[in-house]
């Protein structure tokens, strides 16, 4: 069993409603003073890790011995591995249905996985020694893209899910990596800019149908979570650009969506991103409205009206995020 997150005001709450009677918060309170964890999420934590440094290895192998190994007998190895993952992963499947579908054993979630990811690994090494689509990775992007969709639907993965995104992303020419947002050609390509609020936009309307048609609509805040990223970096890149009062009204359309929507689904992390990503838009916005003031004196001013600014953005900054806990808190009770 998995501890409690449950304070001692909350089952009160829960008491008087007639939720639990005598006797459940009775044990309730016995269960939460003993101090019982799981190891579950532990466990689920070490394996994705240990996928992650089996494909990592299966490249580091392939690099080394590439000359003694040789090309056909690489790609035939990792399709087979491809093949045994998702033979098994079908088998155990329940086949696909709009609403949430578990395997049995969470250890065939991670089998997907591996099975997806030595599919994106043969697609793309299969075009690095064959040239199918030339010099162009977009394709084989594209392909996988279409590859982990499907599987992520099937099998009810999340993670999958969110590598069809990427590689989605990958395909109009977006790396969503930590080292993009540094150095990210989004920034300098307005192109990919007006490319990463249209994909944005999509990956939000399918979000929005999927919700009301009841398609897989678990998947809501993985679609969430890229788009918000998405279209916040792409907003705050066009505010940088020369043509900055065209995402003016798209910052205002962000934050209002976002505000909503992380009501909606009282989702913390997305309400803390949007004020975050509106915050910083504001800024780029006021800078640029002050720097087009010539007058020495409001320069001065605002210098000295900094340290309170940043000192007032953080105070609000923390109330709103406790006002907004404080409601999901009460939604729960």
């Amino acid at each position: 069993m998995e501890r409690s997150n449950f304070s001692e005001l909350q089952l009160q709450k829960l008491h008087q409603k007639e939720f639990l009677n005598d006797k459940d918060l009775e044990e309730i309170a016995i269960y939460q003073k003993k101090g019982i964890f799981s190891l579950r999420s532990e466990l689920l934590l070490m394996i994705y890790f240990s996928i992650i440094l089996f494909t990592s290895g299966i490249g580091v192998i392939v690099y080394n011995n590439i000359d003694s190994i040789g090309h056909l007998a690489i790609l035939s190895a990792n399709f087979i591995l491809m093949l045994v993952c998702f033979y098994f992963s079908f088998k155990k499947a329940k086949g696909y249905a709009n609403d949430e579908v578990l395997f049995e054993n969470p250890l065939y979630d991670y089998l997907v996985l591996t099975g997806s990811l030595l599919a994106c690994i043969f697609l793309g090494y299969l075009n690095f020694q064959y040239q199918i689509f030339d010099d162009s990775y977009a394709y084989v992007s594209l392909i996988s893209a279409i590859l982990c969709f499907a599987v992520a639907y099937y099998f009810d993965n999340r993670i999958v899910l969110s590598m069809a995104i990427t590689s989605l992303a990958t395909f109009i020419g977006i790396s969503i990596t930590p080292k993009s947002l540094f150095q990210n050609e989004v920034y300098s390509n307005l192109e990919l800019t007006y490319s990463g609020l249209i994909l944005g936009i999509l990956l939000l309307i399918w979000m929005e149908y999927s919700l009301k048609h009841k398609i897989k609509s678990h998947f809501h805040f993985v679609y969430a979570a890229f788009a918000l990223h998405l279209l916040g970096v792409c907003v705050l890149a066009g505010l940088v650009s020369d043509h900055w009062w065209v995402f003016i009204p798209i910052l205002i359309g962000f934050v209002y969506y976002f505000y909503q929507f992380s009501y909606r689904v009282l989702a913390t992390s997305l309400f803390a991103f949007m004020l975050l990503y509106g915050y910083f838009g504001v800024n780029i916005v006021g800078g640029r409205i002050i720097s087009s003031i010539h007058f020495e004196f409001i320069y001065q001013f605002l210098t000295m009206l900094a340290p309170f600014y940043v000192v007032a953005s953080i105070y609000l900054f923390i109330r709103l995020v406790k006002q907004f806990n404080a409601k999901k808190n009460a939604s729960v009770q």
